[in-house]
């Protein structure tokens, strides 16, 4: 029996260079596994924004009046999250998983829905895709990969801890936003003062003493345990939702997901349905070809440099990155992720990318795409145990990130802060990605500043020609106000 177990589990090994990495194949489940439970509330948020928002003819997401599609919209987030992580794992061979991206979702539902219909929106959408995936075709987008200097991709990995920890934070309601006076504090009017935030501080306790003590399986065990805690909570205390539909808002109240043990296990919504609900050139017939020209270069630019920004952190978390800040495997790694734009766009779920939450299973020791595919296994399972799936609250998942942007800071120790041509660049990539909860924007301001300072003291012949041209895009990037309000769009 084990001579005839050995050759397949040797091939697993080989085709994922499980060993090679260091790892094993239960160290790989288990990061894909805590991926999966810090990714999982996509699958509620994502049709919570995009699915209960009318087009600019009235409708919501395939052609209906009413906002009953959040289900169907919720199944394909889901689809198309497992078969594009599938794909990383499998192509890309690294342990990035892939979902509809927030902050993408949000600008394609209020900045492109709002002037179209949502077939023409996700039709943009998919173009952008395609770009991207020319770019990398011909070498593009893999020679910018290469063109940022090491440590810059350094200050883009710590810049990213530190804003999936501020995610963690506020994704809790550990911290929240106000309406007046500081743009952030503590709790609910700087008091600790909900059941919620009880359940996240005593995760992430739990979680930071798990890690301390180099216990296996920490971050997994960390979410399992507080979700369970949670539940509980929940059963005595019935706290309930942050949030309900026509209703008060309570502060102190669950953050996205209300933590009961679910009444069905399993659902199903086709997904496939939404499949044929895009129109690539819709968008042509709605508004002015210099304003689509405008909204696909806004997309491209984000999708671009936030996926870039997300795999050098988590790359470089994970190991993967080589002295000379390659990544092996680089340009099948953008290529699906480029697809995952193409395809969201195509199953009305909005742009999919790679996922910083990934740090999380890279946190627990992931290093290959065994994970990715083990995290892809799960979301396509998703569909049809939703309810199951929604059972993890916010406040669970959130110490997992909080957690793991610690690891991600360490990285600090190997910039030259003496050296201020390179430190003042990576000190505004670090701080800006999450005061202004961008990725793109710490990355634009830290190129800018690089090819700026390089300039003024004469080294320009040390700058990357590619370094010049995305320094320059940025400039548009940073101009798009000013350019619309000149254009009159």
């Amino acid at each position: 029996m084990s001579d005839a177990k050995t050759p397949s589990i040797s091939g697993l090994d080989r085709f994922f260079h499980i060993s090679d990495r260091g790892s094993s194949v239960g160290r790989e489940v288990r990061g894909g596994l805590v991926t999966f439970f810090t990714m999982a509330y996509i699958v509620v948020l994502n049709p919570l924004i995009i699915a209960t928002a009318k087009d600019v003819d009235g409708q919501f997401i395939g052609d209906s009046l009413v906002q009953g599609n959040v289900p169907l919209v919720a199944a394909g987030t889901a689809f198309v999250a497992g078969v594009l992580s599938i794909l990383m794992g499998v192509i890309g061979r690294v342990p990035f998983a892939m979902a509809a991206g927030l902050g993408l979702n949000a600008f394609v539902t209020y900045g492109i829905a709002s002037q179209m219909s949502w077939e023409s929106a996700m039709g943009l959408v998919f173009l952008e895709g395609v770009i991207i995936a020319l770019l990398v075709l011909t070498g593009f987008r893999t020679a910018v990969f290469n063109a940022i200097p090491p440590q810059l991709k350094t200050a883009i990995s710590v810049g990213i801890g530190l804003f999936i920890a501020l995610i963690g934070f506020v994704d809790a309601g550990f911290v929240r936003r106000v309406a007046a006076g500081p743009p952030l504090e503590l709790g609910i009017r700087g008091n600790l003062t909900s059941w919620p935030i009880f359940v996240f501080v005593v995760g992430l306790l739990l979680m930071v003493l798990l890690v301390a003590r180099q216990v296996k399986g920490a971050i997994l065990i960390g979410i399992v345990a507080t979700t369970v805690l949670a539940i509980v909570v929940e059963a005595i205390a019935k706290v309930g939702p942050a949030t309900v539909p026509g209703k008060e808002p309570n502060p102190a109240g669950w953050q996205l997901v209300d933590p009961k043990a679910p009444a069905n296990i399993f659902g199903f919504e086709n997904p496939l349905v939404l499949f044929r609900e895009f129109d690539p050139f819709g968008a042509f017939s709605s508004i002015s070809v210099i304003l689509v020209v405008l909204l696909v270069f806004t997309l491209l630019l984000t999708d671009f440099f936030d996926t870039m920004g997300t795999i050098v952190g988590v790359g470089r978390q994970a190991e993967l990155i080589k002295e000379d800040g390659t990544l092996p495997r680089a340009r099948e790694i953008l290529l699906v992720d480029s697809i995952g734009a193409a395809v969201g766009g195509a199953g009305s779920v909005s742009s999919n990318t790679t996922y910083i939450e990934s740090a999380a299973g890279v946190g627990e020791g992931a290093r290959t795409g065994l994970a990715s595919v083990v995290t892809g296994v799960l979301f396509l399972l998703a569909i049809f145990v939703s309810p199951l799936v929604a059972v993890v609250p916010y406040e669970a998942a959130a110490p997992a990130l909080v957690v793991v942007g610690f690891l991600m800071m360490t990285a600090i120790r190997d910039i030259d802060f003496t050296d201020y041509e390179i430190a003042i660049p990576a000190f505004l990539t670090i701080v800006l990605m999450p005061f202004s909860y961008s990725i793109a924007t710490g990355i634009g301001a830290g190129f800018i500043t690089f090819v700026l300072i390089k300039l003024v003291k004469g080294k320009a012949r040390e700058v990357h020609t590619l370094m010049w041209v995305v320094a320059a895009l940025f400039v548009v990037y940073f101009a798009l106000g000013p350019i619309k309000l000149l254009l009159n769009l």
